[in-house]
């Protein structure tokens, strides 16, 4: 399902009514969200001009992504789940417990959600790459945790993982969503920004205050380094995305406030991968550096 974010997974307004741009940058998105209503309205006319197909066939496609979401973290919150490594697994149930779920209200449902999935992708279960597997559970956390703190319904969850999906086809096609070329936050940093962006529309607000939570999410992501203990996708990866999705609410909430950013989305996104072309290659997913390489992690303590 990985293609979906790197395609940009967006739809068509029935009979073409309006023609649908390219939106390869920010401000290209803007302008048709404009003309649609909201970037995930124009994210969805995109789609399905570019698929030469119907406004209700890709709806349909993305309903069974976010099937495919809401079962992973019901896969990922399994108690006995354990990778191969034995090191992940388990603590996503531990964190979704009576005595704690509640503690910090939907933050608190967003991170257990998003550690949920990325234990479930640690675990080899199935989830959707959004926009990379080590970032899977950043988007899915914070919009299930919102589905049930406000009961919107499935389809206005599909609409924002339209939204996402622009926003994620913009960073890739501007910058990456590699950690091997941009780091983690071109993967945890990008996921963030998308699940910012869609948050922020669900909750009503303005495609201009959508792609402003975005780059709140990115410039609090800029500089962070892809550093996988062993090779794998498990430490420091699964806690990342409890991060991302902490990052990516309090984007949403700064921008929903009337917090304007003052760098353009656009702009942060470059910058982003200015960081990422300067980054050292041991801290760019070869596992030679950061967490990677701590004594503990590497039977030296």
């Amino acid at each position: 399902m990985y293609p979906i974010w790197q395609r940009g997974a967006m739809l068509h307004l029935a009979l073409k009514v309006k023609e649908v741009k390219a939106m390869q940058t920010i401000a290209e998105v803007l302008n048709e969200a404009e003309t649609f209503g909201s970037i995930g309205k124009a994210a969805i006319a995109w789609q399905a001009d570019q698929d030469h197909t119907a406004v209700e066939t890709v709806r349909c496609r993305m309903r069974q992504t976010l099937d495919v979401m809401r079962q992973s973290i019901q896969d990922g919150l399994l108690p006995e789940l354990r990778s191969v490594s034995g090191r992940v697994g388990g603590q996503a149930a531990r964190m979704n417990a009576p005595q704690s779920i509640g503690r910090f209200g939907i933050l608190g449902k967003a991170c257990a959600y998003a550690l949920a999935v990325a234990e479930s992708n640690a675990c080899m279960g199935k989830i959707v790459a959004a926009p990379t597997a080590g970032s899977c559970g950043i988007l899915p956390g914070v919009l299930f945790a919102a589905q049930e703190e406000a009961g919107f319904t499935d389809e206005v969850l599909v609409e924002a993982l339209f939204t996402a999906a622009a926003i994620g086809r913009v960073i890739a096609t501007q910058a990456t969503i590699s950690g091997a070329e941009g780091g983690c936050q071109a993967e945890c940093g990008a996921a963030a920004g998308m699940a910012a962006a869609a948050l922020t529309e669900l909750y009503g607000g303005t495609p201009e205050q959508a792609t402003d939570a975005c780059a709140f999410a990115l410039m609090n992501s800029l500089g962070l380094v892809c550093d996988p203990v062993h090779g794998l996708v498990e430490i420091p990866c699964v806690y990342r995305n409890v991060g991302g999705a902490s990052q990516a609410l309090a984007a949403a909430q700064m921008s929903l406030s009337g917090v304007r950013c003052p760098i353009p989305c656009d702009e942060v996104i470059l910058t982003m991968k200015d960081i990422g072309d300067t980054m050292p290659q041991s801290l760019r997913e070869t596992g030679d550096g950061g967490c990677a390489a701590c004594a503990s992690m590497c039977g030296r303590a």
